[in-house]
This record gives C-alpha cells, sequence and structure tokens, in this order.
C-alpha cells in the first residue's frame, strides 16, 4: 500500500502522550518523518523512543509553544535535519485542569488556557509559514473542538473562547496563504477518550450521567484518538488538495440533537 505521506516532514506540538502521539504516530505510519514537541521533556524523549527506536525519522524535544525563541529554534533544527517542514499539527492545548466552574476561574487560568491554545497555535503558524512559503507548498492542521463552535462539556469558558480563536485563525491563515499553496484546516473533536484527565473525569461520572452524554451523540459512544488521528492524515495527504479553511467535525454527530 502506497504510503500517504512519504518523505514529508511533520511537526507536533503537544505529543509526548495522549492524542497527540497518536497522531504522531499516524503520520510516522504513513511514511513522514516526525518532530515530536511536548512541554515535558521525558516524555518527549519516551515517545520518540517509542515510535522510533533507531530516531531515523523521528525526533523528541522540549518546546514550550508559547515561547517565541524556542519555537524559532525548533523549526531552524528541522530544517536543519530535513530540509523542510512540510506539516504542522498544532495540538497543544486542552483545558490544562483548570476549573470549568466561573467563580473559581482565575486570571492565571484563563491566561494558561488561551495561551497554550490559541497563542500557541499562533506562534507555530508564525515560525512555519514563511517556511513554507518558501517552498511554496504546506500543510497546518490545526486540533480546535466542538466547544469552538457550539459549547464544552468538562471545561470552562476560557477553553471555549480559546478554541473558537483557534478556528478564527484556521479560516484567516487558510484565506492570507493559500495562494502560496499552504493549506490550513481544523479538527474539532468531541470528548474523546484519551488522558489521563478526560479518562479520569469520564470515569467519575456516575451511570446516569454517562448515559446522558451518550444518548446526546447520535452514533451512541465516546470518539477514540485513533479516529482523530484519521481525520489529521487525510487533511496533511493530497488527498485534501482542495480542502482549506474548514474545521471537520469528529463528534458522533452529537451537536445535531
Amino acid at each position: 500500500m502506497c504510503k500517504r505521506l512519504l518523505d514529508k516532514n511533520a511537526i507536533v506540538t503537544g505529543a509526548a502522550r495522549g492524542m497527540g502521539f497518536v497522531i504522531a504516530q499516524a503520520l510516522y505510519e504513513e511514511g513522514a518523518r516526525v518532530a515530536i514537541l511536548d512541554i515535558d521533556e521525558k516524555g518527549v524523549a519516551e515517545a520518540a523512543q517509542q515510535l522510533d527506536s533507531k530516531h531515523h525519522r523521528v525526533i523528541g524535544r522540549r518546546v514550550d509553544v508559547t515561547n517565541k525563541t524556542e519555537i524559532n529554534d525548533l523549526v531552524k533544527e528541522v530544517k536543519g535535519f530535513w530540509e523542510s517542514v512540510d506539516i504542522l499539527v498544532n495540538n497543544a492545548g486542552g483545558a490544562l485542569n483548570t476549573p470549568y466552574i466561573l467563580e473559581k476561574i482565575g486570571e492565571k487560568d484563563w491566561n494558561l488556557v488561551v495561551d497554550v491554545n490559541l497563542k500557541g497555535t499562533f506562534l507555530c503558524c508564525q515560525a512555519v509559514i514563511p517556511e513554507m512559503v518558501k517552498q511554496g507548498s504546506g500543510v497546518i492542521v490545526n486540533i480546535s473542538a466542538l466547544a469552538g463552535h457550539w459549547r464544552a462539556s468538562l471545561a470552562g469558558v476560557q477553553y471555549t473562547a480559546a478554541k473558537a480563536g483557534v478556528e478564527g485563525l484556521t479560516r484567516q491563515f487558510a484565506y492570507d496563504w493559500g495562494k502560496h499553496g499552504i493549506r490550513v484546516n481544523a479538527v474539532a473533536p468531541t470528548v474523546t477518550l484519551t488522558g489521563e484527565r478526560v479518562q479520569g473525569l469520564w470515569e467519575g461520572k456516575s451511570e446516569e450521567e454517562k448515559r446522558k452524554v451518550l444518548s446526546a451523540i447520535p452514533l451512541g459512544r465516546l470518539g477514540t484518538p485513533e479516529e482523530v488521528a484519521s481525520v489529521v492524515v487525510f487533511l496533511a495527504s493530497n488527498e485534501s488538495s482542495y480542502i482549506t479553511g474548514i474545521t471537520i467535525d469528529v463528534n458522533g454527530g452529537r451537536y445535531l440533537r
């Protein structure tokens, strides 16, 4: 079977574990070389080792996506190793263990969630787009959420606002840079069973609460990281060569009800 991303070079943020790692793995399995980024230095080293023990096609780096200097240095490093940056997946983000009840959301909680989800996505795009312009091509996939254009279930307004911003960036970048051969899209999952926080929140719900959540999803179940990753691969590949500026929902039809 032909690999859809053979010899492409990808950067995936927030990829030490959970959905980010599954996305990195999916890109790798389709033939891409992958730079795994995360703020967890030990985690990225372990993830890189797990994905490619010989490190011929994977590097792991500790990078804070809210730090412009670190991002720019990483992009230069990837260019030095592999000569191009073909794919950027902005996955770093989430509710980051901040409160979801309005009265308990502090300014620091707002700043953390907006900085990592929205500012981090912007800074990473700002770093790679000039390189993609030089190449005349490139693909950016931003990980949003159903909350970005509907509402959140397990997170507060800071998360909803940040993801709405990510979708706004996606549309604007797609419009501004399409003439340079750069495609920019987003993927919006609903509650997906990935990561200790989401697993814990889900398992902590009563059976009645779980039934209520699942009854709002026409497909009757929660999604998996692999189902999200498959859409990311599609958007990163030539199969979506005429698609840009959109957000694809991966939510089992949840907000149809």
